[in-house]
């Protein structure tokens, strides 16, 4: 082998040597061999000789470290896509996502114009403390400006996050207060949180939206449902769509307070793993009330075994579009070094015995690519175009036929809403016309939007300053030109996203979700199908 092929080759054996190694628990002895003599590799695994020999009769000094860091990954793009190395300096990130807090000073900020804009304050935080307020400049950041330097968002969180009690500097830009706003913040313990929001659709109907299955998402869900039962609760729309999953127990708590006790939730197995049940275990605070789970396919792992767990016990219907195929079970393993490796060792199964993970035997590009075949093959438009053959098949417990082979398909397909799409929406969409429209007006027009408590006020108030006319001037100087059959055919879903991201910068999530359901096809089903009690019954009948 010649210079050229070690080179490429070198990288590759060290990091297979070290994960083996690591994972095997296997050693090697020093081999300490004087110059001139032959080496004899021991009799142990080859792969834990080949570093050991690169280490210590290599003809160069090589620094193993930074070599193993970049071809980890690329050693385990061979298994399966989901099994993952994690450097120790993304592991606070990690931690930070799933635990559910992170280090802050608790603002929500917008880059608009290379200025950082603080879009909302987080209540009961640092910055909430000190009288930090939604449209404020964060010009300074420890005396260094931050303002009209092309600053990128994460930059910014670089600088604003930090452990808990330390300090940082900031200086504020405030409409009508010539000079800068100086504050010292001490850092404190933000939460991230996992319902987006919850609320009454209708006098009966109550709306969870579920963004990620994290450490305290099973608190922040029960503190959700028995807030919506006080209001009158007598079914539930659990939307799951984009969520990409999480802790298996955050979700197995929370269907649990579906399902009678004894109910199959989901059960693990792997080649080393042996087979292992969650089942429901007690009285739940939601066993009669109808549920209806919304998904999509951008819906993975937890949100698979949440609506799986549904739709085999025939405790809701599922509404959507065929989810993601993520069922692959991973345990974090600690190096000492603060690194992790994220191994996958076992798969989800729904009651009905259906595998969640769609195959991945064609590699990574081609798992991840499956989306956009999908889309391709008209997935999204006509559920007629998906096909199982009859070896996937499988029965809930009343009988009804489901099927298996990768992701959850839903009961009741709602195609993706193109109907509103114009080469004028696309222009202004790649732009980002909307949001940013939005938030020069909030900024622009705080004092009298402040006057508004509920979605509804809001969006009426908006509409009689025909907000639509309003967003097309300016999207006109921004260089996008009034297209007359582009507003006919698009106009109802601008003028909604423009009403709804103007609600949400002035009350957050509950501004947000009440409006922009005016143009969700998928919820308006599934609130159709609620309030339908004979149809929702139908659903989950036996079908055979």
């Amino acid at each position: 082998m010649n210079r050229k092929q070690i080179a490429i080759y070198l990288p590759i054996l060290i990091a297979v040597s070290v994960i083996v190694g690591i994972v095997l628990g296997n050693s090697l002895s020093r081999i300490q061999t004087p110059a001139g003599q032959n080496f004899s590799p021991p009799k142990v695994n080859k792969l834990s000789a080949i570093v050991d020999l690169i280490n210590h009769a290599y003809v160069d000094s090589v620094e193993t470290d930074e070599l193993v860091e970049k071809t980890i990954p690329e050693l385990l793009k061979n298994l399966d896509p989901h099994t993952a190395y994690i450097p120790a300096r993304d592991m606070q990130e990690v931690h930070e996502e799933m635990q559910g807090n992170f280090g802050g000073i608790g603002v929500q900020f917008s880059i608009h114009n290379d200025t950082v804009q603080v879009v909302d304050v987080v209540s009961g935080g640092p910055s909430y403390k000190l009288g930090i307020l939604p449209g404020d400049r964060i010009v300074t950041v420890n005396d260094s400006v931050i303002a009209g330097v092309d600053v990128e968002n994460e930059d910014v969180l670089s600088i604003l996050r930090g452990e808990k009690g330390t300090i940082v500097k900031v200086g504020i830009k405030r409409k009508g207060i010539a000079d800068l706003i100086l504050y010292e913040i001490t850092r404190g313990d933000i939460p991230i949180y996992s319902i987006d929001v919850s609320y009454m659709i209708d006098e009966t109907t109550g709306f969870v939206k579920v963004n990620r299955f994290a450490e305290k998402t099973y608190d922040e869900f029960i503190n959700a449902i028995s807030k919506l039962n006080k209001a009158g609760a007598e079914k539930f729309i659990v939307d799951l769509r984009g969520n990409p999953g999480g802790y298996l127990m955050a979700v197995v708590s929370m269907v649990n307070e579906f399902l009678p006790e004894g109910n199959l939730i989901v059960y693990t197995e792997g080649n080393s793993q042996p087979r292992k049940t969650y089942s429901a275990t007690k009285s739940g605070i939601a066993l009669d009330k109808d549920v209806i789970v919304l998904i999509d396919e951008y819906s993975a792992s937890a949100s698979e075994i949440f609506a799986g767990a549904i739709q085999d016990n025939d405790r809701g219907i599922v509404v959507g579009r065929r989810s993601f195929g993520k069922g692959l079970v991973q345990e974090q393993i600690p190096f000492n070094d603060g690194s992790a490796l994220r191994l996958t060792v076992a798969r989800y199964y729904t009651p009905s015995g259906r595998s969640i993970q769609k195959s991945y035997v064609d590699g990574n590009m081609s798992y991840y690519h499956d989306i956009i075949d999908r889309a391709e093959h008209g997935e999204f438009q006509v559920a007629d175009s998906i096909q199982f053959a009859d070896s996937l098949k499988y029965e809930t417990a009343h009988g009804r036929i489901v099927y298996g082979g990768g992701g959850i398909m839903p009961d009741y397909f709602v195609p993706a809403d193109t109907a509103g799409y114009s080469a004028y929406y696309s222009k202004i969409t790649q732009k980002a016309l909307v949001y940013h429209f939005a938030f020069e007006y909030t900024d622009e027009n705080r004092d009298q939007l402040s006057g508004f408590g509920t979605a509804n006020e809001l969006a009426d108030y908006l509409h009689q300053q025909d907000i639509l006319r309003q967003f097309v001037a300016y999207a006109n100087k921004k260089g996008v030109k009034e297209d007359a059959k582009g507003l006919a055919t698009s106009g109802k879903i601008i003028e909604t996203q423009v009403k709804a991201y103007i609600a949400r910068n002035m009350i957050g999530e509950e501004g947000f979700f009440p409006i922009i359901r005016e143009i969700d096809e998928t919820l308006k089903e599934a609130i159709r199908l609620s309030n339908s009690k004979k149809q929702f019954s139908q659903l989950i009948a036996v079908t055979k």
